[in-house]
Order: C-alpha cells, then structure tokens, then sequence
C-alpha cells in the first residue's frame, strides 16, 4: 500500500488549500476516504471554527475536497447543505495546519457534538441577545457625567473633557451591546505563557506559541457561545481571529457567555503590538494580566498599566504562570511578593470575601491550576456585572482626573461682607459721603438764610461778591478727582473678583476673572451718570414747618431794632421828647435777639439737615450699589452658580461631596 501524505499551505486570510496525493490502488482509496470522513477529523480543526453565525459577512467559507480543487467562498444554504464539508467544514485558524493520526473516542463525540450543535444554530439561526443594562445608580452617575460635561464646555478645554466623553462613548456603546456575554482579555509581557494560558483554557492549540518573539501578533478572540459578534466587532478583530474552543458539556455549561481574547504582548518591540492593547484594554469588561517569575516585578508593567487601573481591581485577575519552574515553597515566596506589589500599586485584593483582584498561581504548561482559574472565571462570568463593573470603574478614574478642576477643600462663593465692601468701595468712588455732607451743608445754609439776621446775611454776601473765580483750580481739581474715582472703581472690581474667584480652580477662578473685567468696562461712566440723577434735587432743600415761625420772630427782632434807632434818631434832632430808656431798651432786645433767634434756628435744624444729608447719601449709595450689582456682581454670580451646579453633578458623579462652601 502506498502512504497518503496530505500538506496544509495557510495564507493570511485563514485560507487553506490542502492537495492529497494518494496511490491509485484501492486500498490506498479506501484508506483516504476513511481520513476525510467528518467523524474522522482531528478535534483540533473542529475546535478552531467560529462557525457561521459569527462571520460578519454571513457566508461560510467551503473547503476544498482531496481531489486538488482548490478552496471558495460561497454562500451555503443552512437548511440544505448538500455537500458534508460544506456542511460542518471547518475554518483555518491561520497558522500552520495540524493533523492528528489518532484520535480518542471521547475526541470523536466531542467533534461530532460540534458539529451537531452547529448544524442546529444553522438551521434555527439564534436571536439577538439581550442588551446590557445598568443599575440605577451607574445610570444616575452617567447622567450626572453627561451633564457635567456639558456644562463645562464653555469653561475647559477638549483635552480636559476628552476622557470623560470617551468614557460616556464606550459606556452608551457597550450598553446597545450584549449583556450576557462578558469579554475578558489576556494581557502579559514576552514571554509570560499568557497565549499558553489562552489555549490552556479553551481546551485546544488556538493561539501559536513559541520562542519566537513577539509570537502573537493581532488579538485573537475565543467565544464560548453565539451572539457575541457585534462585541468582537467593536474590539476591531476580523472574522479569520475568530475561535471557538474544544467544547464540551461541562465546559460550555462552566464558561458560557465568554469571549476571551488573546493580546499581543504590552512590552512588544513592535509599537503597532502596544497600541492594539492599549485598544483592546480599554474596550473588554476585564482582564487577566499573566505575569511569570521573572518579570512579575517589571516596572513597565506596574507603572504603564497596573496603578493606572487600580481602580478597576475588581474585574482584573492577576496570574502567576509558570510555577512549575519554581522549586519546593519558591511559587508561594514569589506569590506573596507579587501581593505586596499589587498592594503597593494602590489594588485591592480579593481576600477574604472583599472585592478586588483576583490573585492565582498555576502552570499554563502542565495544568496545575488552570481547573481552579476555570471555576472562578467562570463564577466571574456567571455573574454578568463584569461589564458594569468596569463602567463604573472608568466613571471613577473619569472622575478622578477631572477632581482637580471641580474640588475644592476650600469655602467658595462671595460673602455679604464682601458685596458690602464692594458697594462701599463703589460709593466713595462717586462720593457719597461727600455729596451727603454737601447736601447737610446747603440744608443748613438754606436755614441761615431764612432765619439769620439780615446785617450778617447781607456781610456774607458782600464777602461772596470780593472773592475771585478763575475757574482755573476747580477744573484741575475736578480732573484729578475722575482719575482718582476710575482707579477706585478698578480696584474694587480687582478686590470683589479675588474674593469671588478665592478657592475656585484654576479654570473656574479664570472665568470669574474674566466676567469681573467685562462688567467693569464703561462701570465708572455709568456711575458718574447714576450719581448725577440720584444726586442734589434741583432747588433749595425743603423747609420744616417751624420756618415760618423762625422768620416771623427774626422779622420782629429786627423790626424792633429799626423801631428802638428811628426813635432815638428823633430824640437827638428833637423831634420827639427825650425818653431814652424805651429806644434803647428796643434796640438791644433786636440786637440781642436777632443772634440768639439764628443760633436757636441753628441748632433745630441740625437735625433735620443731618437727616437730608444721610438720605442723599443712601440715594447714591443704593444707585452705585444697583449700578455695580448689575454689571459686576450678577455676573459673577452667575459664574458662581454655574460652578455650584457641576460641583453638585461632580458629587453625584463620584457618590460623595466634595468640599465645602
């Protein structure tokens, strides 16, 4: 009999054509035939198909018989395969084809129940799985995010906003996505065995391993049920990456709902390997890291990756692999170590029913240990908040990048001391004191004027009518007083917007700032207008109800001085008799009740004059306050509301407060 010898050539795209040559005898027939029949496959080919429910195109891939017809693509009917290999062939896993001489009974039932179960999924095509769903306090702290971030587009940059819109992004992607998968990817250093572990776990040689390095290339996915194709095609891995492990009873019943990928290594000297993990890492629910007891410690490791996501211990496992190269108690020693670098990179452990990380040591080589990484992925996956999980921990790191420009310690906002000290700052500015003085003054001047005598009324004037008016000194005087009021305005502005901006971060200080600047632009032009409508009424001030008395009495006194002299005047031409006692008598009643009259009239009015100065004080005061409260202090205002509101979404965000004030 002449031997049959069968050579697998595998392209790139997963595509194989395989070329048998056989003697023409028989015998040497018969014995091909029997090869090629579906019963009589290796399991390792029947392990590597992903099936057509997972093809994005929809279309099955037929291989080519032993004749030498080389290999298409063509659309198969799933209800009438005509054709067993079309039917149940398999798909090239793009690496260099194996073939088993022997196979085991129990190899035979599990690649026949393969291809059973895939015949019953091509015939009852399985319906969309049910999307993810968030409890609500993630949805609470997601609606709080997005608004958060909606209120702060005015206020910060892209770049501080970017991670958090790409964490709603992948959140609102992931939620449309399917919930009753959980996708898990193995993530290590050269050398680590995590592709090792990979095959270990699907039960088959899917991903090639080696010493060549890097040996893996591209992300390699391996789902243990249907409907997680559109979970695959968000982490960008192409229909020839896909795999479905050695199924069986036990271990499609163990990790069902699985999707488990295969990372090329995060240490690769090629920088394109990096980058997909970086993507990968921050698309999948969780993560295996594998380290080995050589590079358990390394710092690209700890630094690049495991304290960035310490907040994300409880979807991360962390694996010692290769213990079976660690002599007597050395895999416990170096275990304990790896502990206490995950403790000092911030994770926590899951020890003692707490959450955290995940800590295990096993040999992706001879086993020891894959059963009990089995049974808690698989309890990992059963419990399908892995997804949630992992939102929720992005929203936490989102959150605690953004802490430096939404917390604060510090009491924020503006006091009412502070507006008063602006409003005072503002009224002297215009001088209300001084105008309130002047308006005592006139009221005063006015009563003199009503009820002093007439003698020293008519010497102040004469006295009015000798002093020079150059007009020179008032006008530079006036000058200097517009400049000195603009420089006052300026710096209450500068006070009330160091007070308003006191404790804010630096981006909401800013904005402070700069709404402070924009409301003192024109504020002392207006304030000289406000002062000049709420200033001095036109006119004299009023007069109180005794005035007319004042006068009278004053009238008198001076009618009796004019009496007492007429009278003496006649005496001394002799005109009248002489009688010297009642003229004088008059004349000093005048004289010395003129003076006493206007010094009473004086002190009465004291009061009242006080009381007309404070009220034209106030009017400008409460203008200057109106006219700096609208164009300095609601802005500001406003901008302190506007921080108030995201600081309170920044709590409801992060589930706690966040400062005072």
């Amino acid at each position: 009999m002449t031997a049959v010898t069968d050579q697998d050539h595998t392209d790139e795209m997963g595509h194989a054509d395989h070329v048998g040559h056989a003697d023409h005898a028989d015998n040497g027939r018969d014995a091909d035939a029997k090869d090629e029949r579906p019963e009589n496959r290796p399991p390792v080919e029947a392990a590597q198909e992903i099936g057509d429910q997972e093809d994005t195109d929809g279309h099955a891939r037929v291989r080519a018989d032993t004749s030498g017809r080389k290999e298409s693509k063509a659309a198969v009917d799933p209800a009438n395969p005509t054709d067993p290999e079309e039917a149940t062939g398999s798909w090239d896993d793009g690496l260099i084809a194996r073939r088993v001489n022997e196979t085991t009974a129990a190899q035979q039932a599990a690649a026949v129940e393969i291809r059973a179960s895939r015949g019953q999924q091509t015939a009852h095509p399985a319906q969309v799985p049910a999307p993810l769903a968030y409890d609500g306090p993630l949805r609470s702290r997601l609606d709080a995010l997005r608004e958060l971030v909606g209120l702060s587009r005015t206020r910060l940059d892209s770049g501080t906003l970017a991670e958090a819109g790409r964490v709603l992004d992948e959140a609102a992607a992931r939620r449309r996505l399917s919930g009753q998968h959980t996708v898990v990817a193995i993530a290590g250093a050269t050398g680590s065995g995590k592709s090792q572990l990979f095959n270990a776990l699907a039960g088959v040689a899917i991903s090639e391993t080696g010493v060549r390095r890097p040996t893996t290339a591209a992300p390699i996915a391996c789902s243990w049920s249907d409907g997680a194709a559109t979970l695959i095609d968000r982490l960008g891995i192409p229909g020839r990456l896909r795999r479905r492990p050695l199924q069986s009873a036990e271990m499609e019943a163990q990790l069902r709902g699985l999707v488990l990928v295969d990372l090329p290594d995060h240490d690769s000297a090629a920088v394109a390997h990096r980058e997909q993990v970086d993507r990968v890492l921050a698309l999948v629910d969780a993560v295996i890291w594998v380290v080995d007891p050589e590079k358990y410690a390394d710092a690209i490791l700890h630094e690049r990756y495991l304290r960035p996501m310490a907040g994300h211990a409880e979807v991360m496992f962390v694996v010692l692999n290769q213990i079976d190269r660690l002599p007597g108690e050395a895999a416990d020693q170096v275990l304990d170590d790896l502990r206490r670098l995950l403790d000092e990179d911030g994770i926590a452990l899951g020890e003692y029913g707490e959450p955290g990380a995940t800590v295990l040591s096993l040999s992706a080589l001879t086993g020891d240990g894959i059963p009990e990484l089995r049974e808690v992925l698989g309890q990992f996956v059963a419990d399908r908040g892995a997804a949630a999980r992992r939102i929720s921990a992005d929203v936490d790191a989102a959150a605690w990048r953004l802490r430096p420009v939404y917390a604060t310690g510090r009491r924020t906002g503006l006091s009412e001391e502070a507006r008063d000290e602006f409003a005072a700052r503002l009224a002297d500015s215009v001088g209300a004191t001084a105008a309130g003085e002047a308006a005592e003054r006139a009221w005063l001047r006015n009563a003199n004027r009503a009820c002093g005598t007439p003698w020293l009324r008519l010497w102040r004037w004469y006295n009015d009518r000798r002093e020079p008016t150059t007009g020179r000194l008032p006008v530079r005087a006036q000058a200097d007083e517009e400049a000195t009021a603009r420089q006052r305005v300026e710096q209450a502005v500068r006070t009330v917007a160091d007070r308003a901006s006191g404790g804010l971060p630096a981006p909401w200080a800013q904005a402070v700032r700069e709404a402070a600047v924009r409301g003192a632009q024109g504020l002392p032009e207006a304030l000289d207008e406000l002062a000049a409508r709420a200033g001095l009424p036109v006119g004299r001030p009023p007069r109180p109800g005794w005035w007319p008395a004042a006068v009278l009495a004053q009238a008198s006194m001076t009618i009796l001085q004019v009496v007492g002299g007429l009278w003496l005047l006649g005496q001394i031409i002799g005109f009248m008799a002489p009688n010297l006692g009642v003229p004088v008598l008059l004349m000093v009643a005048g004289i010395i009740g003129g003076p006493l009259v206007e010094w009473s009239c004086r002190m009465a009015a004291r009061g009242p004059a006080r009381r007309y100065g404070l009220d034209a004080e106030r009017r400008l005061r409460e203008a200057a306050a109106g006219c700096g409260r609208a164009r300095v202090l609601d802005p500001l205002a406003a901008e302190l509301l506007r921080y108030r509101e995201v600081r309170e979404q920044y709590a409801r965000v992060t589930g706690a407060g966040v400062g005072t004030g």
